[in-house]
């Protein structure tokens, strides 16, 4: 019975969904002879696009029935959702990426395009070392997406995308997934829309570079570095908000920390745009080869040696020639300039 179910998920969700088992079955009492519950793990692949399974943990309300027994309920078991819990999801493929939207929610297509050109765009700076495509989701509504993250929507309301692994994925999985908050994706310029996409293709990109002592600076600096590439805007456009501090005489201490990026932080805009500026004046400085070296270089490193200050001192004397101290005065003078 579960198998059949499994077989019929595509039909059922509207995804394009290969190899979905039902694994590690374990049957309960459900409260009568003819309730039982089920805790399985549903373990699906998007053709084209997991390397890995994805699983989802599930809980199974079954109803005996003459002919055996049938599906009264299923529900995720533990962590998110699955898009699909929230009803039938609609894929929309393009040349570079999938999205795959909930069927009563926004038009995924336009979605598509802004996707297929970030993958390129991400590609000309990072290379094809990566898969080179892009799965989005696209739920309905901002509190879905914040069930999908499982975290409080009043909290997230800003954020118009963010990247995260597939549920279940290994550990050393690269994180594979954007997961796109309609409403405050909808309330962006069409510009905007490429930047935050980019941005996120960009994350999905470097994760394999990725490390929890990369400092979220250089993390998100080059994914804003690499979204605002080529745009033509100028500083202050790209970094309005530090602009204004700066204009008012505000002016940062030091490079932002990981706390500063904290979704809801007073001052998360200004830590964006201080991370943007920090790696376009590597880029500019010494050129964007060594920027990509860098941001590679800190990934690549022994996470058990030292602690990240004294890392990234190291590793920037290595790369570029300078050390943590002189970089941030440096940066410093990028950001007073701002004003000018």
């Amino acid at each position: 019975m579960l198998a059949e179910r499994a077989r019929s998920l595509p039909a059922r969700s509207g995804l394009p969904v290969v190899g979905a088992a039902y694994r590690n079955l374990v049957l309960a009492a459900g409260g009568g002879p003819d309730r039982l519950t089920a805790a399985a793990d549903l373990v699906v692949r998007i053709a084209g696009y997991d390397d890995d399974p994805v699983v989802y943990p599930r809980r199974i309300a079954l109803t005996g029935a003459q002919d055996g027994w049938r599906v009264e309920r299923e529900e995720s078991a533990s962590g998110p959702p699955a898009l699909w819990d929230f009803g039938p999801v609609r894929s929309a493929p393009g040349a570079h990426c999938l999205v795959l939207g909930s069927a009563d929610g926004p038009d995924p297509a336009g979605l598509v395009a802004v996707g297929d050109r970030a993958v390129p765009a991400v590609e000309e700076v990072w290379g094809g070392a990566w898969a080179g495509r892009l799965l989005l989701e696209l739920p309905a509504t901002e509190e879905q997406f914040a069930r999908l993250l499982e975290v409080d929507p009043a909290g997230w309301a800003g954020m118009a995308a963010v990247t995260v692994a597939a549920p279940g994925a290994p550990r050393h999985t690269p994180a594979d997934r954007v997961l796109v908050n309609p409403e405050a994706y909808g309330r962006l310029s069409d510009f905007g829309r490429q930047v935050v996409i980019t941005h996120e293709a960009t994350h999905v990109a470097t994760r394999s570079d990725t490390r929890a002592w990369t400092p979220l600076w250089l993390s998100e600096g080059v994914a804003d570095w690499t979204a605002y590439r080529d745009s033509g805007r100028s500083p202050q456009q790209i970094a309005p908000e530090l602009a204004r501090d700066v204009a008012a005489g505000r002016l940062p201490a030091d490079l932002p920390e990981d706390r500063d990026f904290a979704a809801g932080a007073a001052g998360i805009a200004q830590a964006y745009e201080q991370s943007w500026l920090a790696c376009e004046l590597i880029a500019r400085r010494y050129g964007p080869q060594r920027l990509v070296a860098f941001y590679r270089a800190v990934g690549a490193a022994d996470g058990t040696d030292e602690d990240r200050e004294r890392r990234t001192d190291r590793l920037l004397r290595a790369e570029l020639g300078v050390g943590l101290g002189e970089f941030a005065r440096l940066w410093q003078a990028e950001v007073a300039a701002l004003k000018d």
